[in-house]
């Protein structure tokens, strides 16, 4: 990713962490230690084609260098219901202040490379081809 990509991708996700939390996850503040460590997983719901890996690791980067990001699956892999596309370890307060905007995105993004796939697999065999997937997001 070149720099002023990254910048522009981390003034969009500071900019949805804003939304979202705010000041802080106010639940985590007051129910987490600050010292407290977690390690999550990204459990594949459904099978389709993953989408926003990427992304998840650059939100956890902005939002906290010190979580550790494992990834086991890549952008644009087919996934089947039950994998696991990647592990985070880090702070607590960090995994679930990072968590819906993590989630919302790569659940949208990895539908739009489904659907995209799922397409493209019924155009098969004809002259059609898909020419743009775009599709349009506030602040993206």
């Amino acid at each position: 990713m070149d720099f002023l990509h990254h910048l522009e991708t981390d003034r969009i996700i500071k900019g949805a962490l804003n939304e979202d939390i705010g000041r802080g996850d106010l639940t985590a503040l007051s129910v987490i230690p600050e010292e407290a460590i977690s390690e999550a997983r990204c459990l594949i719901k459904d099978d389709g084609v993953l989408a926003g890996v990427a992304f998840a690791e650059r939100v956890f980067q902005v939002f906290d260098n010190t979580v550790k990001m494992e990834i086991l699956i890549q952008d644009g892999s087919e996934v089947k219901k039950g994998d696991i596309a990647f592990y985070v370890i880090g702070k607590t307060r960090s995994l679930l202040s990072c968590e819906r905007l993590v989630l919302n995105v790569m659940q949208r993004m990895s539908g739009i490379a489904t659907t995209t796939r799922n397409v493209v697999k019924l155009l098969e065999g004809t002259h059609c081809k898909v020419l743009d997937t775009r599709k349009t997001t506030p602040l993206i």
